[in-house]
């Protein structure tokens, strides 16, 4: 586990009321894996229940391709443009102009570091991160790293090597400020699903938030209940290992089943030919509830006793901060990160792992049976929020704020890495170690 420091102002430093606004430059886009934390993020800095200032002057660096260019304005921030720096793949023609190219971002986000007068810049990795960290690292702004995911992508290793403090997702994260401090804040939270976890914290809230969601979605709110979701790309297989099991699914269990945009009939016809044919209980098409998207996923969250799912950073970061033990089937995509994402969860009982390749449906059975059983759902609800987070956008903001107290580093000069530097062309992650689309974290956003 990474050393970790307290964060806060430092002793004899004015009170909030007497300093100057704090300026923030923030940068990450792309994905809403991104941009969610990063609103969650913002939000803090100006909340004064969480220690921020309404008064913060907070600037947002993105590009006019992802979802940044729609929901931060929505969202009430300044929006900054910064091109879009597409890394090769493979060895082509275009490896020679990514110097260029990124040269030309790094210009833009010193420009945007200029205008808002930025104290410091806060990086979520991805594509818009990585100029952003090199345009700080010129004009001697400290910078602050979110990494969310157990695997750390590369442009928060190249921006660790000078960064005044790495804030971490998952403590088993293996990335650490080379100069600075390294903390494990979690991951900012969505506000609806903050607020969630809020209302959970005692017995009735919980009751309230389970029987409001309920009504929303036409579930028993007395039921026990198992969510299914494997977000939009990743849902197929998951609907398929699903559809085997119907017939030995506990008696009293109620299922919610997302199954991903225009995925939703084969389902629905596998569940009408289980109940004709016998192989399921004839009640089962009252308990088990199809739906192919919710924007909502607060309300699925507030009624769920388990879930069934990916393991995004996302997904695992909600869930543990809500204590719903969960059955992870990581995306067999990408780098591996899902796999390592919900490790820490695993390790303290609060979920399972089955890879996708040898996920079945007595996998399935055994997770449900375990949803039934009161005490054994309990105690992996328990291990679960064990690992959670709830309150990690206030330490996330607390973080950022004590950088911007200490003394500013001297501006340096520095050139952008050259291409080999930055791009493995055999490695898929490149510069965008993003939250996998198939993560219901996302769900609101697609």
């Amino acid at each position: 586990m990474p050393d970790t420091h307290p964060t806060g102002a430092p002793e004899g430093a004015p009170s909030q009321s007497a300093r100057s606004p704090l300026r923030v430059l923030l940068a990450g886009g792309g994905t809403a894996g991104h941009v969610n934390p990063l609103l969650a993020t913002a939000a803090a800095l100006r909340d004064p229940a969480t220690g921020g200032d309404e008064r913060a002057e907070l600037l947002v660096l993105g590009t006019k391709e992802g979802l940044e260019d729609r929901l931060v304005p929505e969202a009430g921030y300044d929006l900054a443009y910064v091109p879009r720096v597409p890394m090769p793949r493979r060895p082509t023609g275009d490896l020679f102009l990514l110097p260029r190219r990124l040269q030309k971002a790094v210009i833009a986000s010193r420009e945007a570091i200029e205008r808002v007068g930025a104290q410091v810049v806060v990086g979520f990795g991805g594509f818009v991160s990585t100029p952003a960290y090199l345009a700080a690292r010129q004009a001697g702004v400290p910078v602050v790293i979110h990494e969310q995911n157990a695997r750390p992508g590369l442009a928060n290793r190249l921006g660790a090597g000078w960064a005044a403090a790495v804030a971490l997702t998952f403590a088993s994260t293996r990335l650490k400020a080379s100069k600075g401090r390294t903390e494990v804040t979690g991951l900012p939270l969505r506000p609806a699903i903050g607020a969630l976890v809020a209302e959970r914290a005692d017995a009735d809230g919980a009751a309230q938030a389970r029987g409001r969601g309920a009504a929303a979605l036409g579930l028993d709110p007395q039921a026990p209940t198992l969510l299914i979701t494997g977000g939009s790309l990743g849902a197929q297989h998951l609907n398929e290992v699903i559809a085997s099991s119907l017939g030995r699914l506990p008696a009293d269990l109620q299922i919610l089943h997302l199954t991903g945009r225009d995925k939703d009939a084969p389902v629905r016809a596998a569940l009408e030919r289980a109940v004709a044919e016998g192989a399921a209980a004839p009640d089962m098409a009252d308990r088990y509830h199809v739906m192919d998207y919710l924007s909502a996923m607060e309300q699925a969250y507030a009624c769920a006793d388990g879930v069934i799912c990916r393991s995004g950073a996302g997904t695992v970061a909600e869930l543990t901060a809500l204590g719903l033990p969960a059955l992870y089937v990581p995306l067999p995509i990408g780098n591996g990160e899902q796999r390592l994402n919900a490790a820490d969860c695993v390790a303290a009982g609060g979920g399972r792992l089955v890879p996708d390749g040898d996920l079945a449906a007595d996998d399935i059975v055994s997770f449900t049976d375990l949803l039934a059983d009161p005490e054994a759902r309990v105690a992996a609800a328990e291990a679960a929020a064990s690992t959670g987070v709830r309150d990690a956008a206030a330490r996330l903001a607390a973080l950022i704020r004590s950088v911007a107290a200490e003394p500013a580093a001297g501006a340096g000069s520095v050139a952008a890495p050259d291409a080999e530097g930055l791009e493995n062309p055999e490695n898929p992650e490149n510069l965008e170690n993003s939250e996998s689309a198939g993560d219901p974290a996302d769900q609101e956003v697609k």
